[in-house]
C-alpha cells in the first residue's frame, strides 16, 4: 500500500521565540498546527530557560532552531554557504547582493548586513534540509532582513506579519517596501496597519495585504470579582510609550472622588522609576502596587480580579491585553491611537481617550467607577467582540489557508 507522503511544513521566524511578551505568536503556531499545517519553529536569538516556566514554553523553546546559536559554529557556517554556493553560485551571489542594496547608510548598517546574510545562510541550510516549503516571519524589522535572504537562498517564498507601529517610523531602514514586494503576501494586525502598508508599498501589491487578527482562546479567561471594586489595572512593559506617568497623574485626580480606588501596574521596564517616584510624590502610593513581571496565568487572574484595564499609551498597534481583558469582561481604557479602535470601541467595550489627555483619562477611569451596570455591560460587550474576532482558531485557520493558498487572492478576511 502506497503511503501519502507527509505535507511539507512551514517555517516560523522571529527574532526571539518563545516569549513572554509575544505568546500570541506560540498560540498561532498551535492553532496553524491544528489546521491542519505543520509548522517548524526558528529564532534569531535563544531566550534564557530561566524566563519559562510553562511546559508549553519549554517545549517550544526545545524544538526551535536558534540561528545565532548555529552560525557560532564556524564549521556549520562555511558548509551551509558552501552547500549554497554550489548547489546555485548565481542565487548566493545575487543574495548577497541583495544584501548591500537592503542596507541603511553607515558603516554599521553594512556591516550588520552582512551578518544578516550570513544568518540567513545557516537558516536556509536548515530550511533545505528540513524540506521547508515557505517561510513566514513575525515583525517586519531584523529578523525579516533574514527572512528575506534565507527564503531566497532556498528558493522557497516567505510571507511576513506586520505589527508595527515602530516600524512606521523607520521604513527605510528596514526596507519595507522592498519587502512588501518581495512577499508572496503580508499580514496586518488591523486595518490601521494594513493601511500603512498600503501607503509605503506599490498599488499593484496592495491585494497581498491580508488581515490576521492576533487571538487568543476566551474560555482560558473569566471574571472572578464577586463585586465591583474600582480596581484598575495596567499590564505591559513600564516602557514611556506606554504612558505609565499619565496614568500616575489621572489616578491622583480619579481618588479624590474614589478614595477607595486602586491601582496595579504588572509589567517592569525602565519607566518603573519615574513612575514609582511620581506615586510618592503624589501621595498616593498606597493606591498604587507595582507588580513587576507576572506569568501569563497571572495576568489573567489579575484581569480576572480587576474592574477595568487603562493604557494610555503614545503609540500601539493592538495589544493582546486589550483581548485578555475583554475576554475576562472588563472594559479598557486606551488612547485614541492606530488600531486600538478598532477593539475598543468607544462606549461600548470601553472608552478611548486623546493620547496624553489626562484630564479626559482621569473623567473615564471615575465614570466607570461611578457606573458599574455600565462597566458590566461594556465588559460583556467586549468579550463578545473578542470570541468574534480575536478567537484564535479561526485566526490560525485563516492563517493556515493563506499558507495553503500563498495568499488571500485579494480577501482580506474570511
Amino acid at each position: 500500500m502506497t503511503q501519502t507522503p507527509a505535507p511539507q511544513p512551514v517555517a516560523y521566524l522571529t527574532g526571539d521565540y518563545p516569549k513572554v511578551s509575544h505568546t500570541f505568536i506560540l498560540r498561532e503556531v498551535q492553532a496553524v498546527r491544528a489546521a491542519g499545517v505543520p509548522v517548524i519553529t526558528c529564532s534569531i536569538r535563544r531566550p534564557p530557560a530561566s524566563e519559562f516556566k510553562g511546559a508549553e514554553e519549554q517545549q517550544a523553546r526545545a524544538e526551535t532552531f536558534y540561528v545565532i546559536a548555529a552560525a557560532k559554529n564556524p564549521l556549520r557556517l562555511l558548509k551551509a554557504h558552501g552547500r549554497a554556493l554550489i548547489r546555485a553560485p548565481g542565487i548566493w551571489f545575487s543574495t548577497f547582493a541583495l544584501a548591500i542594496r537592503m542596507r541603511s547608510p553607515g558603516l554599521k548598517a553594512f556591516l550588520w548586513q552582512l551578518f544578516y546574510f550570513l544568518e540567513a545562510g545557516v537558516l536556509a541550510d536548515h530550511l533545505r534540509a528540513q524540506n521547508v516549503r515557505h517561510l513566514h516571519n513575525h515583525f517586519g524589522n531584523s529578523s525579516c532582513s533574514v527572512a528575506v535572504l534565507a527564503a531566497k537562498l532556498a528558493d522557497i517564498p516567505f510571507s511576513f506579519t506586520e505589527h508595527g507601529p515602530a516600524i512606521f517610523f523607520e521604513v527605510d531602514r528596514w526596507s519595507l517596501p522592498e519587502k512588501i514586494a518581495r512577499a508572496q503576501f503580508v499580514v496586518a494586525i488591523t486595518h490601521f496597519c494594513r493601511s500603512q502598508l498600503m501607503l509605503f508599498s506599490d498599488p499593484v501589491h496592495w491585494s497581498k495585504i491580508a488581515i490576521v487578527h492576533c487571538g487568543l482562546d476566551p474560555a482560558l479567561y473569566r471574571r472572578e470579582a464577586p463585586t465591583f471594586g474600582k480596581r484598575v489595572a495596567f499590564v505591559g512593559r513600564l516602557d514611556p510609550v506606554k504612558g505609565a506617568l499619565l496614568l500616575i497623574e489621572a489616578m491622583a485626580t480619579v481618588l479624590k472622588t474614589h478614595p477607595d480606588a486602586t491601582l496595579t501596574l504588572a509589567g517592569d521596564g525602565p519607566a518603573r522609576a519615574a513612575a514609582e517616584a511620581r506615586a510618592k510624590a503624589l501621595g498616593i502610593a498606597n493606591a498604587v502596587h507595582f507588580a513587576g513581571f507576572l506569568t501569563q496565568p497571572q495576568v489573567a487572574d489579575l484581569l480576572a480580579n480587576s474592574d477595568m484595564l487603562v493604557l494610555p499609551s503614545f503609540a500601539e498597534g493592538l495589544p493582546v491585553v486589550y483581548m485578555e481583558a475583554l475576554a475576562s469582561r472588563i472594559p479598557v481604557v486606551a488612547s485614541r491611537v492606530a488600531g486600538v479602535q478598532e477593539l475598543v470601541e468607544d462606549g461600548v467595550t470601553g472608552f478611548t481617550v486623546p493620547p496624553g489627555d489626562v484630564p479626559t483619562l482621569a473623567d473615564r477611569m471615575a465614570r466607570l467607577m461611578s457606573d458599574p451596570d455600565l462597566s458590566a455591560r461594556m465588559g460583556e460587550a467586549g468579550r463578545r467582540a473578542v470570541e468574534r474576532e480575536h478567537d484564535i482558531t479561526r485566526e490560525g485557520a485563516w492563517l493556515a489557508e493563506l499558507f495553503r493558498n500563498g495568499g488571500p487572492n485579494g480577501k482580506l478576511r474570511p
